[in-house]
């Protein structure tokens, strides 16, 4: 039977959902705890209703913008996802050269699968480099460097990740567990897609952490890594360590994990070039707001002193509108790319980004608007706005 061609977020995610183990697909899917939060992010996003408008000129609607200084053609970049080149072969340079054409940033996670410089080759524009602070600083000075060398001028650094979250999903796949029946568990997951063997576990070698292997014993094995990882995230640190950051980084710093408006006062007072409003993809604290709730305070309280991004369950280009119409400058999606590179590989997320750029444009048209910068909360019912 031929499947249907995928085309909206959820489609490729059923695309993902067959062709990955398990515990990679759950490793993507899911969230911590009991998933409230993981759901009331996409939720509340559909909730907030659009003005239709009629019989306006919406002749020549234009999708470009600017993101941390960059022009875009559309107010979107890709977020990083650790582990992305666990999904397709070499995930990241796939991802770097699917988001170059549509012309948006990609962020290169700190724990991705392929480096800075493999993922450096394969670009045509500069990416975007996402840091987690580690406990030894020597490591974040040489990632911070290596990151400089090879063109990137947008540091990323995930601010709410002081401790990992609980994920239930991950032990009762066997991630971060030993033993046996862990092992024969993630095999049996293994075995049972072996399409992927072949595409990505075979012809992705070396299955290393780019990054990071140096450093890091045993970096082949998942357990071994993130047991590192796990002991490397560093919980004393507070905004002072960001002066830190900031004498040692020349070029842009978005703060990403904001959900708090105190917590975006504090960022702007401290110079960050912008915040991303977050709560790590409904991963980390389980009953946390979803974004698109605390977005509109989080603009408030900065006024306009620094760019407020914000990421977590958009879904299509009606919800990147929805995120404009609440205040935000643009949207990172991070399970969208990630379904649609494993579901169809770069030509399904190079796809899955023409259809957002599309359905942008087309709500654009349906509300009466054609510039981006004219997005704002008078496109909300009137109960939903600022």
């Amino acid at each position: 039977m031929i499947m249907p061609c995928p085309v909206t977020t959820a489609d490729y995610r059923e695309r993902a959902r067959r062709r990955l183990p398990r515990f990679l697909f759950d490793y993507v899917d899911g969230g911590a705890g009991e998933e409230t939060t993981l759901a009331a992010n996409a939720r509340d996003w559909s909730r907030l209703n659009l003005r239709q408008r009629v019989l306006v000129d919406v002749e020549g609607v234009d999708t470009a913008s600017t993101l941390a200084g960059e022009s875009v053609s559309l107010p979107l970049a890709l977020a990083p996802i650790g582990l992305g080149g666990l999904m397709a072969r070499r995930g990241e340079t796939q991802a770097v050269r699917a988001a170059n054409a549509a012309r948006i940033p990609f962020t290169l996670s700190t724990v991705g699968i392929c480096s800075l410089e493999e993922v450096a080759a394969a670009a045509q524009a500069p990416f975007w480099f996402q840091l987690y602070w580690l406990r030894d600083r020597g490591i974040v000075q040489a990632l911070l460097e290596r990151a400089w060398a090879v063109g990137c001028r947008t540091l990323v650094f995930t601010i709410d990740l002081p401790v990992p979250g609980m994920r239930h999903r991950d032990p009762r796949n066997g991630m971060s567990l030993s033993g046996l029946r862990p092992k024969l568990l993630k095999i049996s997951q293994i075995l049972s897609r072996p399409g992927w063997i072949w595409n990505v576990a075979l012809r992705g070698k070396p299955m290393l952490f780019g990054n990071l292997h140096a450093r890091v014993p045993a970096a082949r094995d998942l357990n071994a890594f993130r047991a590192f990882i796990d002991a490397q995230f560093d919980p004393r640190v507070t905004w002072m360590d960001i002066d830190w950051l900031r004498a040692r980084w020349q070029g842009r710093i978005l703060l990403k994990g904001i959900l708090d408006a105190e917590d975006a006062r504090a960022a702007a007072q401290r110079g960050a070039d912008g915040l991303i409003v977050s709560n790590h993809g409904g991963r980390q604290l389980d009953g946390a707001a979803s974004t698109a709730s605390r977005l509109p305070a989080i603009v408030e309280a900065v006024g306009g002193k620094t760019k407020v991004l914000v990421d977590g369950g958009l879904r299509s280009g009606v919800d990147l509108f929805r995120a404009l119409a609440l205040g935000a400058h643009g949207a990172l999606i991070g399970r969208p790319w990630v379904y649609a590179l494993a579901g169809a590989g770069e030509r399904g997320l190079r796809e899955l980004l023409a259809t957002w750029q599309k359905e942008l444009a087309t709500t654009m048209a349906l509300t009466g608007v054609t510039r981006v910068d004219d997005i704002g909360p008078q496109h909300l019912e009137a109960s939903e706005r600022l």
